[in-house]
């Protein structure tokens, strides 16, 4: 495992960014979604950094990388989420573009990590 904290993770960092940014623009989306789109959302942002954090906190490779993976697959919902939204009108392309772009930064980033993970796990003990 590396050495320090979940929260040293740029990815970690980017995530928890994502979601704060998440809970800041769903305060415009109308009211009729508040358990609708705007939870789903919201809870979804927030699974990516929850999932590294606590994939860190099971002091395994191999379960971080299964948390990773999750955490992975968390960054879809919000993604079809925003994608939802900018085409009913409740978000721009202006509003949803940098969302987008951040998701996709994310899932490259937890790819490249999961990867190096996995080599480091079928790396013979030296």
């Amino acid at each position: 495992m590396p050495t320090g904290s979940y929260q040293d993770l740029v990815v970690w960092q980017k995530a928890m960014v994502l979601a704060k940014d998440v809970y800041k623009i769903t305060k415009c989306y109308p009211k009729g979604e508040i358990y609708g789109l705007t939870s789903q959302i919201r809870r979804a942002a927030v699974s990516i950094p929850c999932n590294i954090a606590e994939g860190w906190g099971r002091k395994s490779k191999g379960d971080f990388i299964r948390f990773l993976a999750v955490a992975r697959g968390s960054a879809a919902e919000p993604e079809t989420v925003i994608l939802l939204s900018s085409e009913i009108g409740i978000l721009s392309k202006d509003q949803s573009e940098p969302f987008l772009q951040n998701l996709t930064e994310i899932r490259k980033m937890l790819n490249a990590l999961i990867k190096s993970l996995q080599m480091k796990l079928m790396a013979p003990e030296s």
